[in-house]
């Protein structure tokens, strides 16, 4: 059962409140007349697509950061009853965030997760999602609270992933109990700290997930405009978070885009993305470039599914099978690392087998797997 929460300044929850009726009536208007933006969607993955997006437009059109940000939080909703999952801000001596364990859980592996928003916005619903996801995938996770812009342009968010990434590893967690994961702009930290890894020869991590990941602050693509219509955040807003990512610095796109560094050589990347997303043309393009530099990586795109689809959980089938199949690159990860050190037997493509939804896959199974033929 879908719960909405409202909160913060009274006039912001009266407006939440007009939008998210005023949005659901047209979506049921639509569906009267057969006229749905999108055949595929449910109701409510239409009303909540086209409700974010008024939400983050008008967000953007408030006098201050601090007061979008608080018009953002207003109202958000959480799919299904809160999952079994312990969290624990984080203490004395660690990096800014909380913990998400579930609970009963006595496993190894720890990913260490990079909220989205643009590098501006933490939303409030930000924290279910990452307590759906540790249950989902049976797996702790720890989110970090970076350092957001425009009060902290480039390298602060990367200097603060770094450190929370040399935290956990000399803390006790193996790099090779490490997952790295984030969507959105979180999904550009993952790639831009793997790169820095490469580049100061550091540990890698077991595996990377990148989730909508913004792979290039500037223009690229026709989908970063051309998809407008169908997803919850706008292409002119990725030009603004890349202008406040580069703030008085002299940085060019390329610089502090994963379009503009080499991964050949890092962790094996699983890269999830949905083809109404604003992002999915730059996201194609940075996943061929990073096969073609060796990189392992694979790409699945969801047909009819937007920025973030994986936020409706187990309510919807996409997401469903989305997070089904990031479970299942984890198993893969750390089945291949056993057997690497002689802990397990002959690991097969089978346990995270290309599907329909993959378009780019120089995997590390699939490429053995070619060259064995």
């Amino acid at each position: 059962m879908t719960r909405t929460v409202f909160q913060g300044k009274l006039s912001h929850r009266v407006r939440s409140a007009w939008v998210l009726l005023t949005t659901s009536l047209t979506v049921l208007a639509r569906r009267v007349v057969g006229k749905p933006l999108v055949a595929e969607w449910s109701i409510p993955f239409e009303i909540g697509t086209l409700f974010y997006r008024r939400q983050f437009n008008h967000a953007f059109s408030l006098d201050t950061i601090a007061e979008g940000r608080a018009y953002f939080d207003s109202c958000f909703t959480i799919a299904g009853p809160p999952p079994p999952v312990e969290i624990r801000e984080s203490g004395a001596g660690e990096p800014p965030g909380a913990w998400f364990t579930p609970k009963e859980y006595t496993g190894a592996l720890t990913i260490l997760y990079f909220h989205g928003g643009g590098y501006t916005f933490h939303a409030a619903v930000t924290r279910n999602f990452i307590a759906m996801l540790a249950h989902m995938l049976q797996v702790r996770i720890f989110s970090l609270e970076y350092r957001m812009t425009p009060e902290h342009a480039h390298p602060a968010q990367l200097d603060d992933a770094l450190s929370a990434y040399r935290h956990l590893v000399t803390t006790g967690i193996a790099p090779t109990d490490l997952i790295l994961c984030g969507d959105s702009a979180g999904g550009h930290l993952v790639l831009m700290t793997l790169a820095a890894l490469r580049a100061s020869e550091l540990p890698q991590p077991l595996l990377a997930i990148a989730i909508s990941p913004w792979t290039y602050i500037g223009r690229l693509g026709d989908s970063q405009f051309g998809n407008d219509r169908y997803d919850m955040v706008q292409g002119y807003q990725t030009l603004q978070y890349g202008a406040w990512l580069k703030g008085q610095g002299t940085y060019t796109d390329e610089a502090l885009s994963p379009m503009g560094q080499d991964f050949g050589g890092t962790a094996p990347l699983y890269i999830q993305a949905g083809d109404k997303e604003i992002l999915v043309d730059m996201i194609r393009a940075f996943a061929k470039q990073a096969a073609g530099q060796g990189a392992g990586v694979r790409l699945d795109v969801w047909d009819h599914m937007t920025h973030e689809f994986h936020a409706y959980g187990d309510t919807e089938p996409a997401s469903r099978h989305a997070i089904a199949r990031m479970r299942q690159a984890m198993e893969w990860a750390v089945a291949t690392h056993d057997q690497a050190v002689g802990q397990r037997g002959k690991v097969t493509a089978g346990l995270f087998p290309a599907i329909d939804e993959t378009e780019v896959d120089a995997w590390p199974d699939a490429r053995s797997t070619a060259s064995a033929g």
